[in-house]
């Protein structure tokens, strides 16, 4: 049994009141019966059709004797145009929100030949204060729902068709309000045999088509997906390929224009949907004035605003500009000065850091240089060496065959030809690298006596 709680919540979503305390006597006095509650509140009220619609024109307000039936066509003001009045179940309601279902009937209003369903119950639109109603799709299901559909029927039907928007139905009637058109809701049937023909010669045909793109707001679903089998049953959809016309009103409803069910030729739609759009033009052009005007307004109260405030801080303008221009003028001096000193300093620390670099460099040399001793006569014992540079210079010494391989890397250091001081000796044929793991041989142990030949190779 649905709880105190959801009874509670329900029946202050239906009726608009805001006041728990009234609306727990309420349901008490029925019994907590929630449909005869909302029943007897919305027959008990002097007008009900005013009381459900109570942002929308009073010419629009209903006849009690009309809004007491609940099926059926009643002839609307406009003979032109018939509106019916639907029960939602309660199913519908409660679909998202884990409850047990049960029937409740809504209070719909219908004015001017419109037809009002409350969304924010369905788990579609915002609650009061901004707050998200309790939704049967969340946001990103309905648009990535949204978005497969159009894929889907964009795949079948390649050429000519409707721009359905890829996102959610809330989201596209908001899209039809700001750009104040009605907005165009197909409900797809895949299964049923009618629906190929249906789109591929009424709804894609270029007439339709283009007259649905430059005019309205497209939306579609399948039936099979979570808010397209909810919106069918929102819109009472008995028969497929099933086409309806719907725009936004207050409190969160929508007003069902028109209604296409069943198989429909390209002339009968073009025929309805220009006729829904002549009779609703009126209110299109007034909503859109009426944005305009207040745009205008709000747009002169804001030039009036800046005027008043460039006016008034004028002084203080030009005082703070005079005041930061004599600031920036000291700063950059003040930086100026500063970057000066710091490049003398960084050119005297580099000279001086190079002075005792090389001075450093000059007294390895003149020590590596003293260390080697005298250059040997040839002899049996001696063996000569010849060091090859990357810059392709050459030098040759001899050494005694005792001598070390950390001799030959002394001599090259005491040369000065290289700047860098991480480099290898190896030779040739065969290649062998004489690394800091062998500077301990003697050149005979490293087999490179009587002769040798080395190339520099830098690391």
């Amino acid at each position: 049994m649905v709880d105190v709680a959801d009874k509670l919540a329900c029946f202050q979503a239906v009726t608009g009141l805001e006041d728990p305390d009234l609306c727990t006597e309420i349901l008490q006095a029925h019994g907590w019966d929630l449909e005869l509650a909302i029943s007897s509140f919305t027959s008990s009220n002097q007008s009900s059709a005013s009381t459900i619609t109570s942002d929308s024109d009073p010419r629009d307000s209903l006849d009690p004797t009309q809004s007491a039936s609940s099926s059926g066509l009643v002839p609307a003001p406009n003979p032109s145009i018939a509106w019916k009045l639907v029960t939602l179940p309660f199913s519908v309601i409660s679909g998202s929100l884990g409850l047990v279902s049960g029937a409740v009937g809504l209070g719909l209003w219908a004015a001017g030949g419109v037809l009002s369903y409350s969304l924010g119950m369905i788990g579609l639109g915002q609650g009061r204060g901004g707050e998200s109603s309790a939704r049967l799709v969340s946001v990103s299901a309905a648009a990535s729902e949204a978005m497969e559909f159009v894929a889907a029927f964009e795949r079948d039907y390649p050429t000519t068709r409707p721009n359905f928007v890829g996102e959610g139905f809330m989201d596209a009637l908001q899209r039809s309000r700001n750009s104040f058109k009605l907005l165009f809701v197909y409900l797809h049937s895949p299964d049923h045999p009618d629906s190929p023909v249906f789109c591929g010669r009424t709804l894609c045909s270029e007439a339709v088509a283009a007259f649905v793109n430059e005019n309205f707001v497209a939306w579609g679903a399948d039936i099979r997906a979570s808010e397209g089998f909810k919106m069918s049953n929102s819109l009472k959809a008995s028969r497929f390929p099933f086409c309806a016309v719907v725009m936004p009103t207050t409190n969160q409803r929508i007003a069902l224009l028109q209604q296409v069910e069943g198989p429909t030729s390209p002339e009968e739609m073009l025929t309805m949907l220009q006729k829904v759009l002549e009779e609703s033009s009126p209110v299109l052009v007034a909503a859109r004035l009426d944005a305009e005007e207040r745009r205008n307004n709000m747009r002169l109260r804001e030039e009036q605003d800046a005027a008043y405030r460039a006016a008034l801080e004028a002084d203080q303008a030009r005082e703070r500009q005079r005041r930061e221009e004599q600031e920036r003028l000291e700063r950059e001096a003040a930086e100026a000065e500063q970057k000066r000193k710091e490049e003398e300093e960084a050119h005297e620390r580099a000279a001086r850091e190079a002075a005792e670099k090389e001075a450093a460099r000059a007294r390895m040399r003149e020590q590596k240089a003293l260390s080697l001793g005298d250059e040997p006569e040839k002899g049996p014992s001696v063996t000569q060496v010849l060091v090859r540079f990357p810059t392709g210079e050459r030098k040759e010494r001899r050494f005694h065959s005792t001598a070390t391989i950390q001799s030959v890397y002394d001599y090259v250091d005491s040369l000065g030809c290289l700047e860098v001081e991480d480099y290898s000796l190896v030779s040739n044929f065969p290649r062998v690298t004489y690394g800091r793991d062998k500077q301990s041989l003697s050149l005979k142990e490293a087999g490179l006596h009587p002769q040798a030949s080395l190339f520099v190779e830098l690391n």
